[in-house]
């Protein structure tokens, strides 16, 4: 049996590295769920993600994975047969499309080469196309964590206003949300899905929708899909509380969302931007390095257009990345995830968001260095050293 010391780094694009805080927060006791100290705690966490949503809107908690909120999001504005347009920006657009198609929806989609971001020009003369307004709702993912991308959120809407088009705006922002600057009410983002187990530092197992009020007025229209867990008509009734979880609520979430917050709060989210890009550019910083000398290169083209919570690098699928990512894990305890989608088994990504400093992605960046020469991939030397400058010369 191999024995292994130390801790193992975890930089998969999600799940992130929970806080000693979080979990200390989290190793409490279960409360009534019809008692008012429980219901003051779920009152807190929507007044605290108000702000980080950065909206006057009704957040809803639920216990699933990003998934639930992609599909809560949909069911309560939307009625089956109804278009949906969903540009494409990656393995993550693809899911909520299929999601979509799943639930009887019928799906334009505008798609891409999954090494730019979304085209505003492109939604906007679509949108215009659309003559009857059959569209009721655009899609969109933020930063899809398939492909190291972002896109331009406040462009998309400008598209959308510029083709006089009523379509509700949704956006997903599991990948972007405490980690890229987001603005759901200055930007008009009608709804936001979100999840803990990223920039929110939570584990995997809680999500979140965020929606203003024409997605509300939306919900209460008739002729909308069948709903009971996700309705957010019945988690709006002020009492009793436990309905606003469709039952039990996620105790222990609740009390390392609360705490979570209370991080974000203390370090503020300007400087969590701000921390967040510049391990960022450390990572693409190494990247490129190692690209000198051999086929490595991220994935995003478009300098402007490259994720802060990640970055996915594309390695000749000859070479085996996956060979690659088992020695990094393996021999030098560092995870990360590998290629999804089109890009599976030709790319590597590394995780860059939460609870992360500079030694953590160095440390990180020194295995996955190592890994690319254990397992003879083409690569320049020099990854750490770059990153290190990256870090010395970006402002903290």
């Amino acid at each position: 049996m191999t024995v292994k010391r130390g801790r193992e780094f975890l930089q998969t694009p999600g799940p992130t590295n929970v806080p000693e805080r979080v979990l200390r927060a989290m190793h409490r006791p279960a409360l009534d769920p019809t008692g008012e100290a429980f219901r003051q705690l779920a009152l807190d966490c929507m007044a605290g993600l108000k702000p980080i949503f950065r909206t006057e809107g009704h957040v809803f908690l639920y216990a699933a994975n990003g998934h639930g909120a992609w599909e809560a999001a949909l069911v309560n504005t939307l009625a089956p047969g109804d278009r949906v347009l969903v540009p494409e920006t990656g393995n993550f657009s693809v899911g909520w499309k299929t999601m979509a198609e799943s639930l009887g929806l019928v799906v334009d989609e505008l798609p891409s080469d999954w090494r730019h971001g979304i085209d505003p020009a492109a939604v906007e003369a679509r949108l215009a196309e659309d003559k009857a307004r059959e569209i009721k709702a655009v899609l969109m993912v933020h930063t899809d964590t398939a492909t190291g991308i972002t896109s331009d959120v406040a462009a998309v809407r400008r598209a959308i206003d510029g083709a006089g088009h009523p379509a509700l705006f949704m956006v997903d922002a599991i990948a972007s949300l405490a980690t890229t600057d987001f603005r759901m009410d200055e930007w008009g983002v009608d709804v936001t899905v979100a999840a803990s187990q990223k920039g929110l530092m939570l584990p995997a197992g809680m999500s979140f929708t965020a929606a203003g009020e024409k997605a509300l007025a939306a919900s209460r229209g008739g002729g909308r899909m069948a709903r009971n867990y996700w309705d957010w008509e019945a988690r709006l009734v002020e009492a009793p509380s436990y309905r606003w979880f469709c039952g039990t609520g996620p105790h222990s979430f609740i009390y390392g969302l609360i705490e979570a917050m209370a991080m974000l709060e203390e370090e503020g989210l300007d400087r969590v931007f701000t921390r967040h890009r510049r391990l960022a550019g450390a990572v693409r910083a190494a990247v490129r390095a190692w690209g000198r000398e051999g086929p490595l290169e991220i994935n995003a083209m478009v300098e402007s257009q490259q994720a802060h919570s990640i970055t996915a690098i594309l390695v000749p699928e000859e070479l085996k990345p996956g060979e690659m990512r088992q020695v990094c894990l393996e021999r030098f305890q560092v995870s990360i995830g590998g290629g999804l989608g089109r890009l599976a088994g030709k790319a590597f990504r590394i995780g860059h968001m939460g609870d992360l400093n500079e030694p953590m992605i160095l440390g990180a960046l020194a295995g996955v260095e190592a890994s690319l020469r254990t397992a003879g991939i083409p690569h320049a030397p020099g990854g750490i050293t770059a990153a290190i400058e990256s870090l010395t010369e970006a402002p903290a």
